[in-house]
């Protein structure tokens, strides 16, 4: 495996990128999520990119504008369109023999593809997409998963499971339990269903005109992943959930996971 760092341009822009360079015809680009650089939360984006052109095929990342090593303003993911644009024509570029791109993003780089359009890609892997709207989504690291506020329904779900579980019962009968932080989740649950975002609905109609293949990811203890269903078609032969797996796929089976989801979009292609 090798692997190549260079630049490419985005309207006049200079933004930094990798190349693990494979042999076969179909590539992988990986968009990063919040304002993560190109190596991803803990490295695992370079880790994953590692393991796919390991496996055969080649793998582009990169900043984009005013993230990471990369010049410019930050535009944030909702005007991150022209950087993915930029990205697989730098991808093609470098890789002549490419001819097909799987474009993969967690969070809101999910959310970036999917108002793209998936424009410029074959197939799009979508894991765990955001779908707060820009102006609400709480400050965090870049590192760090987001932590939304869980939408009612979901927050009536969770006490509904918890209320069947003897052990709870119990923690909360012998006071083991926050009192102040249960009224104020009971509080958020009796409110009423939030309709779908405006997001949601945005992404929803750019994915619509996409003419390739898209698989969308959940992580089962992910609150990002159970906010996008709360707004989704559940029956979207598109999902597929990692029951056991948090925000990032960290765990050793969900790393698993995630990856074979990926190289059966690859392979699908080739």
């Amino acid at each position: 495996m090798k692997r190549r760092h260079l630049t490419f341009f985005c309207k006049g822009t200079e933004l930094a990128a990798t190349l693990d360079a494979a042999r076969a015809k179909t590539g992988l680009l990986i968009v990063s999520g919040g304002n993560e650089v190109r190596s991803g939360p803990w490295g695992s984006q370079a880790q994953l990119a590692e393991r796919i052109a390991a496996a055969g095929f080649p793998v582009f990342r990169f900043d984009r504008r005013g993230v990471g090593d990369s010049a410019g303003a930050n535009a944030g993911f909702t005007g991150s369109a022209p950087d993915i644009a930029a990205a697989i024509h730098a991808f093609r570029a470098h890789v002549p023999a490419l001819q097909r791109v799987v474009a993969f993003g967690n969070c809101d780089a999910a959310s970036a593809l999917m108002l793209a359009g998936g424009k410029g890609c074959d197939a799009l892997v979508l894991a765990n997409p955001w779908t707060f709207e820009p102006e609400r989504a709480p400050e965090r690291a870049a590192d760090t998963p987001p932590r939304p506020a869980m939408p009612p329904q979901l927050v009536r779900a969770h006490y509904l499971k918890r209320l069947s579980d003897p052990r709870a019962v119990w923690r909360l009968l012998t006071g083991k339990v926050n009192v102040g932080a249960l009224a104020a989740s009971l509080k958020d649950a009796a409110k009423p269903a939030a309709p779908p975002s405006s997001l949601a609905q945005d992404m929803a109609s750019a994915l619509t005109g996409f003419a390739g293949g898209a698989t969308i990811l959940l992580a089962g203890r992910d609150r990002t992943a159970q906010a996008f269903l709360s707004h989704w078609d559940k029956n979207d032969p598109r999902l597929r959930t990692c029951p056991e797996a948090s925000h990032s796929f960290v765990e050793p089976q969900a790393r698993i996971w995630l990856q074979g989801q990926i190289l059966g979009a690859l392979r699908g292609l080739s």
